[in-house]
C-alpha cells in the first residue's frame, strides 16, 4: 500500500484578474466550488462587504492564501 498525499487545488485564469469574483447588485462576491468527495461538489458565494473592486480582490487574494495556509495533507491509502 502507498499514501498518496491531497491538498486543495485552485484554478486561475492569469488573464482574468477578477477570476472568483461576482458583482450583484453591486456588491463583490467570492465564488468558488469545493469537492467535499470525488462524486459531489458545492459552490460557495460568500459576501465580501465591498463595492470596491480593488478591496474585493484583496480580500480574494488574503482569503485563498489563508485556505491554503489552513489546509494540512491528507494521506489517503492506495491498493
Amino acid at each position: 500500500m502507498s499514501n498518496v498525499i491531497s491538498l486543495p487545488a485552485l484554478r486561475v485564469n492569469a488573464e482574468n484578474p477578477n477570476h472568483h469574483l461576482w458583482n450583484n447588485n453591486g456588491t463583490w462576491f467570492l465564488h468558488y466550488t469545493v469537492y467535499p468527495t470525488p462524486f459531489t461538489k458545492e459552490r460557495i458565494r460568500r459576501s465580501l462587504g465591498t463595492k470596491d473592486l480593488a478591496v474585493a480582490r484583496q480580500r480574494r487574494d488574503s482569503f485563498f492564501q489563508h485556505l491554503l495556509g489552513q489546509a494540512t495533507p491528507t494521506k489517503t491509502a492506495v491498493a
